[in-house]
């Protein structure tokens, strides 16, 4: 019996680990894979979904030579989503260590890119680039809801995504958990790769105190009123016992990626100073955290 423990267990450690690359046309999905084979992934672009288990298979005999594998896939049709799906279902069921990271990117963005490189959209056949990108989103909307990692590129340039990538698969042992605690500012719109999204403007803003408008929520004296505000204290404790429940909820269906978007009116103040409050909550919790400010100097 012990015997049979131990090559089960010799067996699971051989199984490479997978990242399946996946996302909009346009938004990145090449530079993303590219990161990865930098990083010392094996990486197959296009690869057919039916035959993802069977590659991971020939990586666990490989006796430990391709331990990463990253496969970008190119869904195209209904047809191949299924077979997705079903190839999905076929490695959990072998207990295979994967991760579906998707690249999103706004339509205005992927039309700019397109008509750059004057490429029609694979999908829009006959009719326009919106056809083609609307008809993209509806395919793939039921696996960008099960992605472990949704990245918005649309403000990105090519070196700012390879950081993003570098940020979160850079580094040795795979900590239990990763965080990106993003402030924004709701006149700029929503982060559309957000989990969890926290509003400060019931705070008092800054912006209205005139020696304090010049400055961001990096600044002390600037943090230091928000949080002097009634109610911002208690709002950063409970939230933060709020994502203690639910960072060990992640933990538990295998979720190893969080975005937290913290949003105030322009990005530049309260979701500054309470992003980074809230940051230094989650890393004292052993949770691999990082701040992005994503409006902060946009004014």
């Amino acid at each position: 019996m012990s015997t049979g423990t131990t090559a089960d267990a010799a067996d699971t450690a051989a199984i490479p680990e997978l990242v399946i690359i996946s996302g909009m046309s346009g938004a990145g999905r090449s530079t993303a894979a590219k990161c990865l084979e930098d990083l010392g992934w094996f990486v197959v672009d296009n690869l057919p979904p039916a035959l993802i288990p069977t590659m991971v298979d020939l990586g666990a005999r490989s006796q430990g030579n391709v331990a990463r594998i990253a496969v970008v896939v190119d869904v195209r049709g209904r047809g191949f989503f299924d077979s997705l799906r079903q190839s999905l279902a076929d490695l959990a069921a072998k207990n295979v260590r994967r991760r579906v990271i998707f690249l999103e990117a706004s339509d205005d963005a992927l039309v700019r890119r397109f008509e750059s490189v004057r490429r029609p959209h694979p999908l829009q056949g006959s009719g326009r680039i919106v056809d083609g990108i609307a008809a993209e989103r509806d395919l793939l909307r039921e696996l960008r809801g099960d992605a472990d990692l949704v990245i918005d590129t649309s403000s990105l340039n090519v070196h700012e995504l390879r950081a993003k990538m570098d940020a979160q698969f850079a580094g040795g042992e795979e900590p239990e958990l990763r965080a990106t605690v993003m402030s924004f500012g709701y006149k700029y719109g929503l982060p559309v790769d957000a989990d969890l999204v926290v509003d400060c403007r019931f705070l008092p803003n800054p912006h209205w105190v005139p020696e304090l408008r010049p400055f961001t929520g990096l600044n002390e004296e600037v943090s230091g009123y928000v949080f002097n505000q009634p109610g911002a204290k208690e709002f950063l404790d409970r939230y933060t016992e709020l994502l203690q429940l639910i960072a060990a909820g992640y933990r538990r269906e295998g979720k190893r990626y969080v975005t937290v978007a913290v949003g105030c009116t322009g990005g530049k103040h309260r979701s500054v100073a309470m992003s980074e409050k809230l940051a230094a909550r989650l890393a004292a919790e052993g949770v691999e955290t990082v701040v992005v400010h994503r409006d902060m100097g946009r004014e």
